[in-house]
């Protein structure tokens, strides 16, 4: 008889535990608008929380040592006048974060290391561009100040938050609500998931569809795509929806309908029992895609049968997905290889209370003399749990083969050199001694004058009444008037200085 050979990895027994209680966020409304968006976004200072308010959207952020009770008076980040559907932590500056709203805008705010005593009100940048509500926002993964923000519109904008403008917009790409959008690792390329069951690989700066997969899951249930290692692409999605059925039973045969969704039942004249329900809920799939060779997957697997989406979280240093459910009780986890299956089951954290959204650490926030190789921040109705997930080892010593360098939060290039066509790899830090979180930076915005841009050289084609009203000696009478008006302004403040001198030693010599 031949022997099952059990394949080797490091990963095959990592161990998922929830924190004790006292270490958990409690007492927070989490935010019950419906959006498949996972409501909490941490980083190696703060958790963020999406919470329920009244009067607009708000999120609570939290430093991640004040665990416990969280105060009702705590202050929130309100600013939007809808409910807020997505944020995310700058991967550059621990102290920036961006937030999407019902509300058609996109946010970003500066968090002090010190908790406020009041609420934020006031963002450091607005972003205005879309004409319906913004659903998706992320970070570009290596350049600075570049976000994009995806919304109802089926329109994808890139923008400098640095300057507050827009840098690029794709609007004739998606025909349908779109689902959700990943960068790759050195963020030359980004992939989509739209309503149309179209999965895209686009390159933003050429405004190109590179590649695309039609129904790479045949249910019509969301489906979730990121990049993984080699540019390879991970989906999530269903099989087919559920089929209604009636039945008529026997008590004494009595198996009623496989499907998860109501059953109804009445008794029959005869004594007989007649049903109505469901035969099966759509199965959960996952697929690993080649984007330069989309008509096969290279590994499709059923997963389960549930209604929830799947949240896909990729850690490139260990090549692991971890999968989270809308809904779901527990985390499944899977290794990406070379070798067949190339999608391979490591195992799943289960716990008893169904997950409302969550948050996932990046690197660099974790504890390596732990072993801790990714932690959880599960968010229930009213708390945040934060779950670890180890690999026991016995050596208390730094683990190598653990924790390869990982990218750190220093851009590799700038929003403009991206833009011109530059690429470049994330600039990776060791964990050996551990992560140190930098001080608050705050985030300067420098909005553009256009009355700063020249001209292009060379002889002008043509002279539009517009031009020839700015003519050289009309623009010296509106430089001379703006010089009369400033004198004027000058000697006004310095008689308002005298009066209030005169009033004071007035006010003096009374008392």
């Amino acid at each position: 008889m031949s022997r099952r050979v059990v394949r080797q990895s490091k990963f095959r027994h990592v161990f998922g535990q929830p924190v004790k209680a006292d270490q958990m966020y409690e007492d927070i409304r989490v935010s019950k608008v419906t959006c498949d968006s996972s409501f909490c976004a941490v980083n190696p200072k703060f958790v963020a929380i999406i919470v329920e308010s009244g009067g607009g959207g708000a999120f609570i952020v939290l430093p991640l040592a004040k665990t416990g009770r969280v105060d009702k008076n705590h202050p929130l980040v309100t600013g939007h006048t809808a409910p807020v559907l997505d944020i995310d932590w700058c991967p550059h500056n621990d102290n920036v974060i961006a937030s999407a709203s019902e509300d058609t805008t996109v946010m970003v705010w500066q968090i002090p290391d010190y908790v406020p005593v009041r609420n934020i009100t006031e963002p450091v940048v607005t972003l205005e561009g879309h004409s319906k509500r913004v659903s998706i926002i992320s970070w570009h993964p290596t350049a600075r100040n570049v976000l994009l923000s995806a919304g109802c519109d089926n329109l994808v904008i890139l923008w400098n938050v640095g300057t507050g403008e827009m840098l690029l917009a794709l609007d004739d790409m998606h025909t349908d609500l779109i689902y959700n959008v990943g960068w790759n690792r050195n963020g030359s390329l980004l992939v989509t998931t739209c309503k149309d069951k179209k999965v895209r690989v686009i390159d933003p700066r050429k405004q190109q569809v590179i590649a695309e997969k039609t129904k790479p899951h045949d249910g019509t249930r969301p489906i979730r795509a990121i990049f993984v290692a080699d540019g390879k692409i991970f989906t999530t999605g269903f099989s087919r929806m559920s089929e209604r059925q009636l039945g008529l039973w026997d008590l004494e045969r009595f198996a009623p309908h496989e499907g998860l969704r109501p059953v109804r039942a009445i008794f029959t004249r005869e004594g007989h029992i007649f049903t109505t329900g469901f035969t099966r809920m759509s199965q959960r799939e996952l697929g690993l895609w080649d984007p330069n060779n989309f008509e096969e997957p290279i590994a499709l697997q059923e997963m389960d049968t549930s209604n929830g989406v799947l949240l896909p979280f990729y850690d490139a240093d260990s090549s692991i997905v971890y999968l989270c459910g809308k809904g779901d009780s527990s985390i499944r986890y899977f290794e990406i290889t070379d070798e067949a299956p190339y999608v391979h089951y490591l195992n799943t954290y289960s716990s008893k209370e169904p997950q409302r959204g969550m948050g996932f650490m990046p690197k660099r926030g974790l504890d390596v003399s732990k072993c801790e190789i990714a932690r959880f921040f599960k968010l229930h109705e009213r708390k945040c749990e934060p779950i670890v997930m180890t690999v026991p080892r016995k050596s208390d010593l730094f683990q190598d083969d653990l924790y390869p360098d990982t990218p750190g939060p220093e851009p590799a290039l700038e929003a403009d050199e991206w833009l011109s066509g530059k690429d470049a790899e994330p600039i990776l830090i060791s964990l050996r001694d551990g992560y140190v979180p930098i001080k608050n930076r705050e985030l300067k915005v420098v909005k553009k004058n256009i009355l700063d841009s020249k001209p292009p050289p060379g002889p002008r084609r043509s002279h539009s009444t517009c031009d020839s009203d700015f003519s050289q000696p009309a623009l010296e009478e509106v430089l001379e008037e703006i010089r009369a008006l400033k004198e004027t302004v000058q000697a006004q403040e310095k008689r308002i200085c005298d009066l209030e001198n005169k009033l004071c030693q007035f006010t003096n010599g009374t008392d």
